[in-house]
């Protein structure tokens, strides 16, 4: 007979279920508002939600139920659900933010373990969407936490690409961004009707970028990718403002003429002060479906002369992090939301992209400027 389970193996219990948008325990979050263990093995559980309407409330009540379920003793599970009162969620509000009460760009502090990598381009059409979803999905399955910004804000791709369906929750001025495969997502592509155009010119560009890094909740972020427009515009300067530890990431293909406006849109590096983290050639060939041989459809050693060019002009090495090869799978994965890394990582195009993720998220943020808690020895 198993013995009679008690309130504290319940919270333990509960204890495992992470609210699927803030991916911490909801037990931790104040969501659990009361247990009851009934003499006949079934317990009752109410659950906070943080909005009416929670468009997770259907998993969270799975997953509460499944949890409580495995206690030793348990016979039913039943699940109440209520919503939190407006005190409730500002104390969640601060909570989050770890008491801060001013909105701030995390990434922006001196002592951020974030790396931020802005992807740009010279020009549109070389796959800088492709290869920022591809990446980021590589990292989120080698167990980064990962985040990517929609900064393409006229021409904003990342969620259809990423297979994002959920739109942001509103926790009081607190913004929780949806998840898919494991990347938290932002992009004003949420907020807008029936793909409806942006018509923004710059100060509102750059109060949306500013409202996507601080009143978003990220969370602790190993990575943040910023998928930025074509070319040196509004954005590119603006995330040099927001954001200035972030590195570039340029890509490019390996014709020539789109390797000369793909290293004019790393020169900002010099204007802007940025690190660049290096350059990305997409499309670099087309294997043969018949034989070995690779095809290059648009020239060959574009990325590597941006390489050197931008090497050359910064004054610090700049390496070519990979060539990836022309694959049809990439768009048709951008299309149907699920990346070509995950569906069929040993494509040679995944395995370009799976390396180049590897390379990047292996760097760690260098020391300059952040405190290492140091102070003087009393005498």
């Amino acid at each position: 007979m198993a013995p009679d389970a008690t309130p504290e193996q319940v919270h333990a219990a509960l204890a495992t279920v992470n609210d699927p948008e803030i991916r911490k325990p909801i037990t931790e979050l104040g969501m659990v508002k009361s247990v009851d263990v009934r003499p006949d093995g079934s317990v009752d559980v109410a659950v906070f939600l943080t909005v009416a309407g929670c468009p997770m409330r259907d998993q969270i009540t799975r997953e509460v139920t499944a949890a409580v379920s495995r206690v030793p003793g348990v016979t039913a599970v039943r699940v109440e659900l209520d919503v939190m009162s407006p005190e409730q969620r500002q104390a969640l509000q601060g909570q989050l933010r770890g008491g801060q009460a001013e909105k701030e760009i995390p990434f922006a502090k001196p002592d951020s373990l974030t790396r931020v990598f802005a992807v740009a381009s010279g020009k549109g059409g070389v796959g800088k969407s492709s290869v920022t979803v591809n990446l980021a999905a590589s990292m989120a399955q080698s167990g980064l936490k990962v985040g990517v910004v929609d900064a393409d804000i006229y021409g904003h791709s990342v969620p259809r690409m990423l297979g994002v369906t959920g739109r942001p929750t509103q926790v009081e001025r607190m913004i929780i961004p949806p998840v898919s495969h494991d990347v938290k997502v932002i992009s004003i592509g949420m907020f807008v009707a029936d793909n409806a155009p942006v018509v923004w010119r710059g100060p509102m560009l750059h109060r949306a970028l500013q409202q996507f890094l601080a009143d978003v909740y990220w969370g602790d972020l190993d990575v943040l990718l910023m998928d930025l427009p074509p070319g040196t515009g509004d954005i590119a300067i603006s995330v040099a403002q927001l954001v200035p530890p972030a590195e570039l990431l340029v890509v490019t293909t390996p014709q020539e003429a789109a390797a000369e406006v793909a290293e004019r849109a790393g020169t900002i590096a010099l204007q802007t002060h940025q690190q660049i983290a290096g350059v990305v050639e997409n499309m670099s060939w087309l294997p043969c479906p018949h034989c070995d041989e690779r095809i290059d459809v648009f020239g060959s050693g574009g990325g590597q002369a941006v390489a050197d060019g931008l090497t050359r002009s910064i004054g610090a090495p700049v390496p070519l992090l990979g060539q990836v090869p022309i694959d049809v799978r990439l768009r048709e994965g951008g299309d149907s939301g699920r990346p070509l890394v995950l569906d069929d990582p040993e494509a040679p195009a995944a395995r370009a992209l799976i390396d180049i993720a590897n390379r990047l998220g292996g760097r760690s943020r260098g020391l300059v400027g952040r405190s290492l808690g140091l102070t003087p020895a009393a005498r």
